[in-house]
């Protein structure tokens, strides 16, 4: 694995989003090939809420990353930082106090970013289509972009995905919401652990995964390392609010026609099993969809000791050839 791992060739590229002063980061992994990478092997991954695509794909855990894993089956994987995320350029109004802004980021501008992202990774690989993978927010901004865009999309795979939910969200601790809140990370481990059951808490992660995830993640904000906090934006608690709290989807899974692949985790508990299923049965316009549960798991399931599962279901859903219909 050492060597393989060796063989990975890493790209930070800063690309123009479609507003002045703002440049989105996209991460490259990929092993060299002389022959070009075609759509099918092409891949843009969409982050969450709170952490970057850095903090949730490209974190080496037992020494291996979901980009890591992605690039060792022959793709070309990118992951999207949006703005205000990673090393995504952060709007103007994140160096003012939080309060003297409204929130920053709503999905539109997710996918609005997103859009950018493929449009560039298109030009550059001369193909139409790229695969997509995302998690919770970002399958959200995922979701949203292949119902509008279905022509720009290979498959689509999607990790415990926003949906209709009675109540507010688990990120959403009420009151009136500034252009951005600070995140503790440290505090994030009881969280994390809190939605397994208490006998299974200790073996969710191996030992130092936690403290390895929660130093890249503080390092994706310039302020991270010093303060303990990293900055993430309240437009996608605000459109909990507007959208997925008020019984009012975002967009229409029903419009997706590409091939969709739903990862969901037993113990999820920002996106409950009702949620899940609900959504799943929206999917009715897609060429063909696939659920898989994967047992002893959280909405973290990516970086927890069952992510293999993820990873090999996500992989194999991109490289299969589509299944044939039996008469």
């Amino acid at each position: 694995m050492p060597d393989a791992i060796a063989a990975i060739a890493i790209d930070d590229l800063m690309i123009p989003s479609d507003t002045p002063g703002i440049e989105l980061h996209l991460r490259r992994k990929h092993v060299p090939s002389s022959a070009p990478f075609a759509a099918g092997r092409t891949v843009v991954l969409v982050h969450g809420a709170t952490y970057s695509s850095g903090s949730l794909f490209d974190v080496r855990l037992g020494g291996l990353s979901f980009m890591d894993h992605l690039a060792l089956q022959g793709f070309d994987v990118y992951g999207l930082d949006v703005r205000g995320y990673g090393g995504s350029t952060r709007p103007p109004e994140m160096d003012e106090p939080p309060q003297n802004h409204p929130p920053l980021g709503v999905t539109e501008t997710g996918v609005r970013d997103l859009a950018s992202a493929v449009g560039f990774v298109t030009a550059r690989n001369r193909i139409d289509r790229v695969n997509l993978v995302a998690m919770s927010w970002g399958g959200s901004v995922a979701g949203a972009y292949a119902s509008r865009n279905n022509d720009s999309v290979v498959r689509l795979a999607q990790v415990a995905p926003q949906w209709l939910r009675h109540g507010p969200g688990t990120l959403d601790a009420g009151g009136p919401l500034e252009a951005y809140r600070h995140v503790v990370v440290a505090d994030m481990q009881a969280r994390w652990l809190g939605a397994a059951p208490e006998d299974h808490r200790s073996s969710l992660t191996p030992p130092g995964w936690f403290e390895t995830w929660a130093a890249a993640s503080l390092a994706s904000d310039p302020s991270g390392a010093a303060s303990g906090t990293m900055r993430a934006v309240n437009g996608p608690i605000l459109d909990i609010r507007n959208y997925w709290s008020a019984g009012r989807p975002f967009y229409d899974p029903g419009a997706i026609v590409v091939p969709v692949l739903l990862v969901h985790a037993e113990w999820d508990a920002d996106v409950p099993l009702d949620a899940a299923r609900a959504y799943f049965g929206m999917l009715r316009g897609a060429r063909y969809r696939r659920w898989v549960e994967i047992g002893e798991g959280t909405h973290m399931v990516l970086l927890e000791r069952n992510r293999m599962q993820a990873f090999d279901a996500i992989s194999s859903f991109l490289l299969e050839d589509e299944p044939m219909a039996v008469w």
